[in-house]
C-alpha cells in the first residue's frame, strides 16, 4: 500500500493543504511522486491534452486503464486517483462496479466520479465493496453540453444548491473527497465548511480544502489554458527552443559532435574487418 492512503487524504482536512496533479504516463507520473504531490490524478483530461479531442466525452475505461496501468508503476507515496470517463458509471449500477473494479484492477487506489446526488447510490456501493471514491461537482465537463459550455457555476440559488446536495450526498455515501471545479468562491467556502470531507478545488479559490490542476496547464505546454490555472514554468518555450536548436545543429553539421560518437582507433583494423565482411558477403 502507498503511503498516502484515502484515511490520510481525510486526516489532512484542516491540518494542510492537499495537493494534486493529473499524470497520464509513467515519467510524468515519477515526477509528480518525487515532488511529493499527495495524488496522482489520471483524469479524463486526457482526451484534450493527449488525444487532442475537443472535450472529455469521446474516452473508454480501457484507455483510461491503460494509462492508470503505467502511472501506478511510477508512483510509490501518492494516492493514484483514476478518473471514471463519460458513460462509464451513468448507465447502471452495475455498469459502474464492472468499470470501477477495472481501473482498480489496472493499479489505481481510488476512483473519481462526476456529480454527486445522482449518483450516490454508486458511491454507497463502491464503498462497501472497498473502492475508495471521490466526487466531482461545480463544473462537471462531461455534462458541459447540459451546462451551456464551461463556465462559471454557483451564481444562481439553484446552483449552490445543486453543489451543496451533491457534496452532501457524496460525504453520505462514503466518498472520502470532492473536486469543486470553476464554483465562486464563496461557494466553494461554504461546501467547505458544510462537508466534513476534505474540498479539491480547481478554479474555486483558495478557501479549499486542496488544489489539483492538468499537468499540461501547470508546465505551461500548450499556448492557451484556462483561466483559473497558473503556469509554473513555460516548458513549451523551452521545449521549442530546444527542437529549433537540434533543428540547426543538425543542418549546419554541428551535431552529432566528437563526443557523441565512437570509431575505430586503429583504422588499418577496421579496414581489414571490413573487407573480411564485404568478401563473406560476396560469397553468400
Amino acid at each position: 500500500m502507498r503511503e498516502i492512503t484515502p484515511r490520510k487524504i481525510i486526516e489532512m482536512k484542516g491540518r494542510e493543504k492537499i495537493t494534486m496533479v493529473t499524470a497520464y504516463d509513467y515519467p510524468s507520473a515519477l515526477l509528480a511522486d518525487k515532488a511529493g504531490v499527495d495524488i496522482v490524478f489520471v483524469g479524463d483530461s486526457m482526451a484534450m491534452v493527449i488525444y487532442g479531442e475537443p472535450n472529455t466525452l469521446n474516452l473508454s475505461v480501457d484507455t483510461v486503464a491503460l494509462h492508470t496501468k503505467a502511472v501506478s508503476k511510477a508512483v510509490k507515496r501518492a494516492l493514484v486517483l483514476a478518473d471514471m470517463p463519460f458513460a462509464s458509471y451513468e448507465i447502471s449500477v452495475e455498469e459502474g462496479i464492472k468499470n470501477a473494479v477495472k481501473l482498480i484492477q489496472a493499479g489505481a487506489d481510488a476512483v473519481k466520479i462526476e456529480g454527486g446526488y445522482d449518483h450516490r447510490k454508486l458511491v454507497k456501493r463502491l464503498v462497501r465493496m472497498g473502492i475508495p471514491v471521490m466526487g466531482h461537482t461545480g463544473l462537471t465537463p462531461q455534462r458541459y453540453l447540459r451546462l451551456g459550455g464551461y463556465r462559471l457555476v454557483g451564481e444562481t440559488e439553484e446552483e449552490i444548491e445543486e453543489i451543496l446536495r451533491d457534496a452532501k450526498a457524496l460525504e453520505k455515501a462514503g466518498a472520502f473527497a470532492v473536486v469543486l471545479e470553476f464554483v465562486l468562491t464563496d461557494v466553494a467556502k461554504l461546501v467547505t465548511e458544510e462537508v466534513s470531507i476534505p474540498t479539491i478545488g480547481i478554479g474555486a479559490g483558495p478557501y479549499v480544502d486542496g488544489q489539483v490542476l492538468v499537468w499540461h496547464d501547470l508546465l505551461g505546454i500548450y499556448e492557451n489554458s484556462p483561466p483559473f490555472a497558473k503556469r509554473y514554468v513555460d516548458l513549451r518555450g523551452m521545449i521549442l527552443l530546444a527542437l529549433e536548436n537540434y533543428r540547426e545543429e543538425v543542418k549546419n553539421e554541428e551535431f552529432p559532435g566528437r563526443e557523441h560518437y565512437w570509431e575505430f582507433l586503429d583504422k588499418d583494423d577496421f579496414r581489414k574487418k571490413a573487407q573480411r565482411a564485404l568478401e563473406k558477403l560476396e560469397e553468400d
